[in-house]
């Protein structure tokens, strides 16, 4: 870490240990070691795996860690300073975080004199003591010590030459890096801006910043302190964290690279980070959140019809960066505020060219149907099939007599759901069925039965994702319900959309779409 590389930013990840902290989010180990191997392809220079003695996962996370083979990231083991009174050559913590092996340790410490009186319950000069032998024994053992001062910035505002003492004694003793932490998320960016640039001033150190998003300006806070002299960042995957989370690093490194004079993980390896968001999103079983800046679904997505015409000609008008960067991409959404322009991009990736006639036609039934209920902005394959049927390029290629769905629930409590379907594929009736978690899940696999050995490229496509929606509740119990399916295969996502008043109904819909779209791009 050479704090004389003026634009260099180093990026700290904590998601294996910090963002674990979120509630609904858990790894396993084996997943906790994916991400690592994926945090290191993206360029992030520490990885936080977690604290050796919290739990058995930890530490054999930091015995597998090694046959990774990481060739970018170190990985740093996370603990806190020896305990008041004690040596730190015999504190157990502190021994550990040395079992553990790694390269970097990441050492806490209290920086506001509230915490050191009524959670450590010790004096201020014990545990500047604490830091300063803790560092002082770390170095000696040659490893890479950062220290996380913990409330930094309420301890600056209650007791601004302790927290200073905290920054100067950890400095003293060795110490690579001082993170300045905002761990309850209550700082205002003007406050981070004017601390780190004193405390930037009264060392040749290198200097972090770690925030909380408890105010929703975790970024904004850590871009305000690396302008002001800090060199390091802290943040998670996603801003996953704690209450309501970190700094999201598929955030602030885009900003970092894209937006100012600094440079952290370059902008090569930056076009992977929304895949690497993804993975995150993925691994942890947790929605995608669609409006995250940078890496979101609909990050680069367009709907107004002003708008989608003015990006046509320029897409300058209405993005600050090209999605290209971030490994994002730019969608135009269809729906009733959608104009012609919108309509006609979409044709073209679907390599058809229709009239003035046919796209006015189109949109015109999009609007109808959405009037009923249906929404195609996550439906690009319901679309897609919609509109070779108006331009007369649809092809059937099987026809559907009909699909029968029954579920019984036994006496000791178990739950089995059938599903049979009725096919007329290729000049050949089938006649299929199949048992499931649920209606869906048995339906796909009655389809597929009748389907696959017609057609073995639905063998690559799985449902991904199915979604409900009541569009009229005050309907009660004859409500119309919208289902959102999305579907993948090896290069491929798209969602697909059916209504009904009957939930199996418009699930069918939706999975028969799906298919047939699948089928559309062989």
């Amino acid at each position: 870490m050479n704090a004389k590389e003026k634009n260099q930013v180093f990026a700290y990840d904590t998601t294996l240990r910090d963002g674990c902290q979120a509630e609904g989010f858990s790894l396993s180990l084996e997943e906790k070691l994916q991400t690592a191997v994926e945090m290191d392809r993206l360029g992030i220079h520490y990885i936080e795996g977690g604290y050796p003695l919290s739990n058995p996962k930890d530490a054999e996370f930091f015995r597998q860690v090694p046959s990774l083979g990481l060739k970018n990231a170190s990985v740093a083991a996370f603990g806190s300073t020896r305990r008041a009174g004690g040596e730190a050559g015999k504190d157990a913590g502190l021994r550990a975080l040395l079992d553990a092996d790694t390269p970097v340790v990441t050492i806490v410490a209290k920086a506001w004199d509230l915490h050191v009186r009524k959670v450590l319950d010790t004096s201020a000069e014990e545990n500047l003591r604490m830091i300063e032998d803790s560092v002082q024994f770390l170095k000696s053992q040659d490893r890479t010590v950062i220290l996380d001062a913990e409330h930094f910035f309420d301890g600056y505002c209650e007791n601004p030459q302790y927290a200073l003492d905290v920054v100067r004694v950890s400095v003293g003793a060795g110490a690579d890096c001082v993170v300045l932490c905002d761990t309850n998320g209550g700082a205002l960016t003007s406050q981070v801006a004017a601390v780190t640039a004193e405390v930037c001033g009264q060392t040749n150190a290198s200097v972090g910043i770690h925030c909380h998003n408890d105010c929703g300006l975790a970024v904004a806070n850590s871009i305000a302190a690396l302008e002001h002299g800090a060199r390091h960042v802290q943040g998670t995957l996603n801003g996953l964290g704690e209450r309501c989370g970190n700094t999201d690093l598929c955030v602030v490194l885009p900003i970092i690279e894209l937006k100012t004079p600094f440079t952290s993980i370059g902008r090569e390896r930056l076009k992977r980070i929304t895949e690497v968001s993804r993975f995150a999103y993925e691994s942890g079983n947790m929605m995608l959140h669609g409006a995250q800046p940078f890496v979101g679904s609909s990050a680069f997505a367009h709907k107004g019809g002003l708008h989608v015409d003015a990006m046509l000609k320029d897409s300058g008008t209405y993005e600050h960066v090209n999605p290209a960067d971030v490994g994002n991409e730019r969608r135009f959404l269809i729906s009733e505020l959608s104009g012609k322009a919108a309509v006609r991009e979409l044709f073209g990736r679907l390599g058809m060219s229709p009239d003035k006639n046919l796209t006015a036609r189109i949109l015109e039934t999009v609007k109808e149907k959405e009037n009923q209920g249906y929404q195609y902005e996550a439906a690009e394959g319901s679309f897609a099939l919609l509109a070779r049927r108006a331009g007369g390029t649809y092809r059937k290629l099987f026809g559907v007599e009909g699909y029968h769905v029954s579920t019984i629930k036994h006496g000791d409590g178990g739950i089995v759901t059938d599903a049979t379907v009725k096919l007329a594929v290729n000049g050949h009736r089938e006649h299929t069925a199949s048992e499931g978690d649920g209606p869906v899940n048995a339906l796909d696999g009655a389809l597929r039965k009748a389907l696959e050995h017609h057609y073995p490229c639905l063998e690559k496509m799985q449902l991904t994702d199915y979604m409900v929606r009541v569009i009229n509740p005050k309907a009660a119990t004859a409500a119309r319900v919208r289902v959102i399916i999305q579907s993948a295969d090896e290069t491929h996502t798209w969602g697909t959309v059916g209504v009904s008043e009957n939930i199996i109904d418009a699930s069918w819909e939706a999975l028969i779409d799906s298919i047939e779209y699948k089928l559309l791009l062989e």
